[in-house]
């Protein structure tokens, strides 16, 4: 006889594990995509190299490659990380870089008026770009980011190979200890997409909260 409630207790630890990577991974691809996407559109060429760069590698690269370069090869340079550290930079690192993108996207997409407006007042570009520019473009950049969230959730089964204990790791322990595939894949399957609708609801809420801001700001 198995005891499966055991067994779902296991996956359901690993539940706590992907939602902690999730949300620190999310975390740190925010920060980037805001460092890489202002890079992009920086006055100064040497902030839009390595802002390019940045981008560049972490999309024209694999996430396995750099999940074990950030794991197994950084420990020969003296960086040594745990497993939960690795996964969240490695996850970060690559959802940030296609969530740069959307940052550079959405700030171009501001009409030329509203900055030609700022000019005319005389505000620098800092304030262009923290009162006016950024205001405007939130809005547009949250539906993507609601995906590359998703994504990276989607993304952290990879941390499996690292031997770090999310729910698909302990899945495929279940899975070895019982026989049975059937049973921790499909709980699996309904945890990714329980976390999923979450952040796409919350993402939804976030979205109408600053558009209602927004639209108040005009009126």
């Amino acid at each position: 006889m198995i005891d499966w409630q055991g067994y779902i207790g296991l996956i359901l630890d690993g539940a706590a594990v992907t939602a902690e990577l999730t949300v620190m991974g999310a975390a740190l691809a925010v920060v980037a995509a805001f460092a890489a996407g202002l890079g992009r559109v920086s006055r100064y060429w040497p902030l839009r190299a390595l802002a390019t760069v940045y981008i560049e590698f972490f999309r024209g690269t694999s996430i396995f490659v750099q999940l074990f370069w950030v794991y197994f090869v950084l420990p020969f340079a003296g960086i040594t990380l745990q497993p939960l550290q690795a996964g969240v930079l490695a996850l970060g690192l690559n959802v940030g870089a296609y969530a740069a993108e959307v940052v550079r996207g959405a700030i171009l997409a501001v009409p030329r008026d509203q900055i030609e407006a700022c000019v005319a007042l005389n505000l620098t570009r800092g304030q262009r770009m923290r009162n006016v520019i950024l205001p405007q473009a939130l809005p547009l950049m949250l539906p993507t980011f609601g995906n590359n969230a998703i994504e990276l959730l989607k993304g952290t089964a990879v941390v499996s190979l690292i031997s770090l204990k999310d729910m698909t790791f302990q899945a495929q322990v279940v899975r070895a200890q019982t026989g049975s595939t059937l049973i921790p894949f499909a709980t699996i399957l309904v945890l990714y997409f329980l976390f999923a609708s979450l952040i796409g609801w919350a993402m939804r809420r976030l979205e109408r909260r600053v558009t209602r801001g927004l639209d108040g700001v005009r009126a």
